[in-house]
């Protein structure tokens, strides 16, 4: 966990400082009710929630905060949709390498899929996904250890629909409540 700790930089974009919680508004629910109801799946086939090591506020190279789990598992073992909702964005880049951006049914929050080593077959951006549905497969793109592979996986808020990468992260270790279960896809 050490070596991924030191490579896997957190943010996929410019760090921001978290936000506190939603404000309930009358008839609203807060960020952790709803993040509750959602029930979120471990995104790592075979992974039990308790099983997910929270790496959220670990400390990264530069003074940098992680801001995200690292879930490893063998190279190329199935990467879940945590929730179900829309692929956003399929992007590569320098940190992430292979990633993916879904959001959730409410467009409320960006799921963060990084360090894969492909996609699922036929994943195109605006497909609807289902939770539990095959999506990638983890691995060790973009700055991620060679002999590391994981899944670094990120909630953030979503600030708007021209920013969607940049929305202040939230823990995801709290809301994860089913183990990582394929339902369909690859």
């Amino acid at each position: 966990m050490a070596v991924v700790a030191a490579a896997c930089g957190g943010r996929a974009h410019p760090e921001t400082a978290p936000a506190p919680a939603a404000a309930t508004a009358a008839g609203a629910f807060d960020e952790r009710t709803y993040l509750r109801l959602r029930m979120l799946m471990v995104p790592v086939a075979g992974v039990r929630p308790e099983q997910v090591h929270d790496s959220y506020a670990e400390a990264r190279s530069g003074g940098r905060v992680h801001h995200a789990v690292d879930i490893l598992a063998p190279r190329g073992t199935a990467v879940l949709a945590a929730d179900e909702g829309r692929v956003l964005r399929l992007r590569r880049n320098t940190l992430g390498g292979i990633t993916i951006y879904a959001v959730d049914p409410a467009d409320r929050y960006v799921y963060y899929y990084a360090h894969l080593e492909r996609y699922a077959s036929a994943l195109t951006e605006g497909a609807v996904v289902a939770k539990g549905q095959v999506i990638g497969y983890v691995g060790t793109t973009g700055d991620a250890p060679a002999n590391t592979p994981h899944l670094h996986f990120q909630i953030m808020r979503r600030p708007n629909a021209a920013r969607w990468w940049d929305g202040d992260p939230v823990d995801p270790t709290p809301y994860f409540a089913l183990p990582g279960r394929a339902t369909f896809g690859g």
